[in-house]
């Protein structure tokens, strides 16, 4: 993780353990098709728990193809201002295309076959997460879980319009996370805008401006995140609450995605799209998917 020390872009108003950040994530580019910048835990450190990995990403090209994944969810959040659709099959059965602005679920399991590119013509701005599961769960049947945008709820006044992908924010509840508890809210901020989340005892909060410059205001911190930067939050306490603000420097609109969820604080190992508790069970998961166990998509 590196943070950003140019006083215009980053302010502090004391200093906090529990607030990682600002974090700029590590650039990524594959072919002419994708590019990336690439948030980990392993960079970032328990403030990141329960989430492994976050890309945010411009995708215009098949990328990926046929890949699997095992003990984790991997959950597609398509952003508003992505053009197009984006193909999604997987070997559950689903082939449906995602359209701006919705979210899903992939709960791999003991293993599943995952297959997304864009349509033709078509340019996907989105984040890909790694959502790690406690250990008792990772070898259950896979399943999965779409939420359409029109189906999110949204909290909106003159300063904000925010949509309630999944969990709950300002006594408004959206879907149910198919794992622990999770909130995923994806937001826009007009000129002088903000936009306050209360936050939830035990449970981790990571913030990150996907367009525009924003301002995070969180226990005794004021952090200038630019566009594409994140900010992490560990261990929150009931009755303390995260406000976005659009940057004072920036234009009159900014965008953000913010995700609360429960901490699992459990040790994990992380090879490519499995997750597991050791690397013997990396080592076999590996083995079952060359054996052909994770199904197939059609």
């Amino acid at each position: 993780m590196s943070k950003a020390t140019d006083p215009a872009t980053t302010k502090e108003a004391g200093h906090n353990q529990r607030v990682k950040g600002p974090a700029d994530g590590e650039p990524i580019s594959i072919g002419t098709g994708f590019s990336a910048r690439s948030f980990r835990a392993r960079d970032i450190g328990p403030a990141m728990d329960p989430l492994v990995m976050v890309d945010h990403y411009v995708m215009t090209e098949d990328t990926f193809g046929t890949h699997p994944h095992a003990g984790l969810s991997a959950v597609s959040l398509i952003l508003p201002d992505s053009e197009g659709r984006f193909h999604n099959r997987d070997s559950l059965g689903n082939d449906f295309d995602l359209l701006p602005g919705d979210l899903y679920w992939l709960k791999a399991g003991r293993g599943a076959l995952h297959n997304e590119l864009p349509r033709e013509g078509s340019r996907i701005h989105g984040l890909q997460v790694f959502v790690n599961v406690p250990q008792k769960f990772r070898y259950e049947e896979p399943s999965s879980l779409l939420v359409r945008q029109q189906d999110m709820p949204v909290l909106s006044n003159s300063q904000h319009s925010v949509r309630v992908a999944m969990g709950e924010s300002n006594g408004v509840a959206g879907a149910k996370s198919p794992g622990l508890p999770m909130t995923i809210l994806y937001g826009q901020l007009v000129h002088n805008g903000s936009f306050e989340h209360e936050l939830t005892s035990g449970r981790n909060v990571w913030v990150h401006a996907t367009n525009g410059d924003i301002d995070v205001a969180v226990l005794a911190n004021d952090a200038r995140l630019r566009k594409g930067q994140s900010i992490a939050i560990d261990n929150s306490e009931s009755g303390e609450s995260i406000t976005v603000r659009v940057s004072a420097s920036n234009h009159p609109r900014a965008q953000f995605a913010l995700l609360d969820g429960q901490a699992i604080k459990e040790p994990f190992v992380q090879r490519g799209p499995f997750v597991m508790s050791s690397t013997d069970e990396i080592e076999a998961i590996n083995k079952a998917f060359d054996e052909g166990r994770f199904g197939s998509i059609d």
